[in-house]
C-alpha cells in the first residue's frame, strides 16, 4: 500500500514555472479507495496576468471539480485526453481533482471507458452523481474528506478484469523495456486480442498508445533535466529513431524536444 503520493512531474510541461504561479499539490485517498485512485490533486490560484498550463495527458480518466472565483463549482468527468491538454487560469480560483489509476475508473463507472476517451463530461453522468455539498471549499483535509465522501458514495464494485487491467498499466508505466504490446502479452501471457480488448474496456485506449505515451512523458522528463542525446533516448524508449522521437514529441507537446529543453534551461 503506497504511503504517499507520486512526486514527479511528469507529464507537466514546464512544472517549475507552474509552481511558481499556483498552489499545487497532492494527496492520497483513504486507504480503501487506493487500489482504484491514483492520487487526489489540488490548485489554487490568484492571479494578476493569465497563466496557460499545458499537460500531456497519462493515460487516466479524470474527475474535477472547479471554481472560479465566488462562481459556482461545477464537476466534470475528464477521459483519457488524447492531445496536449490546455489550460488558462484567471483571477482567483479553485480545482479538485481525482486521478484515476489507468483501468481503476471502470469500477465506478461500469461502462466502456472508451466511450470517455478525448472527452470531457458535465457530471451528473449515468450512475455519478454530484456531491451533496461543495468539494472547493475549505481545508485540503476537508477536500480531500469530500472526495473520498463521494467516490465510496458512487460504490465501486471489484471486478478481476478491472484488476488485470490495472496490473498491465502499472507493468507498461514501471517497466521500461516493454516496448511492443506483443512483449507484454508475452510477459503476462495474455492474448494480443484479449489484451487490446481489455485496454479500450479498463483504460480507455489501447496498449500500443499506453505504451507511447508513458514513453513520450519520460522523454519530456529527461528533456526537462540535462539534455541527453536524442539518438540514444530514442533507442532507449523503443523508438525506432531519432526522427520518430522527435516527430513523436512535436506532434503531442507542441515543440520539439531540443526546443522544449532550451526553453527549460
Amino acid at each position: 500500500m503506497r504511503q504517499r503520493p507520486r512526486g514527479d512531474s511528469r507529464g507537466i510541461l514546464d512544472p517549475a514555472r507552474m509552481l511558481r504561479e499556483v498552489r499545487f499539490r497532492r494527496h492520497l485517498p483513504a486507504k480503501p479507495l487506493r487500489h482504484w485512485v491514483e492520487h487526489y490533486w489540488l490548485i489554487d490560484w490568484a492571479l494578476r496576468t493569465p497563466f496557460e498550463q499545458r499537460v500531456v495527458p497519462h493515460p487516466a480518466v479524470n474527475v474535477v471539480f472547479r471554481q472560479d472565483g465566488d462562481g459556482p463549482e461545477s464537476g466534470e468527468v475528464a477521459g483519457v485526453g488524447l492531445d496536449l491538454f490546455r489550460v488558462t487560469l484567471t483571477g482567483t480560483g479553485r480545482v479538485c481533482g481525482v486521478q484515476f489509476r489507468p483501468g481503476g475508473f471502470q469500477t465506478f463507472w461500469r461502462r466502456p471507458v472508451s466511450e470517455l476517451t478525448g472527452r470531457r463530461v458535465p457530471l451528473p453522468t449515468g450512475r455519478l452523481t454530484m456531491p451533496p455539498g461543495a468539494v472547493c471549499a475549505g481545508t485540503d483535509d476537508e477536500r480531500c474528506a469530500a472526495l473520498d465522501g463521494l467516490l465510496t458514495a458512487w460504490g465501486p464494485t471489484p471486478d478481476p478484469a478491472a484488476e488485470q487491467a490495472i496490473a498491465l498499466a502499472e507493468a507498461v508505466r514501471t517497466d521500461r523495456t516493454v516496448r511492443r504490446v506483443d512483449d507484454l502479452a508475452a510477459r503476462h501471457d495474455v492474448p494480443v486480442r484479449r489484451l487490446q480488448r481489455l485496454f479500450l474496456e479498463y483504460v480507455g485506449v489501447g496498449p500500443k498508445w499506453v505504451i507511447r505515451r508513458y514513453r513520450l512523458q519520460e522523454a519530456v522528463e529527461q528533456a526537462a533535466g540535462t539534455p541527453p542525446s536524442w539518438a540514444d533516448l530514442a533507442a532507449d524508449l523503443g523508438y525506432s529513431d531519432q526522427a520518430h522521437l522527435v516527430r513523436d514529441f512535436t506532434t503531442v507537446a507542441g515543440v520539439s524536444p531540443a526546443a522544449y529543453a532550451r526553453s527549460m534551461r
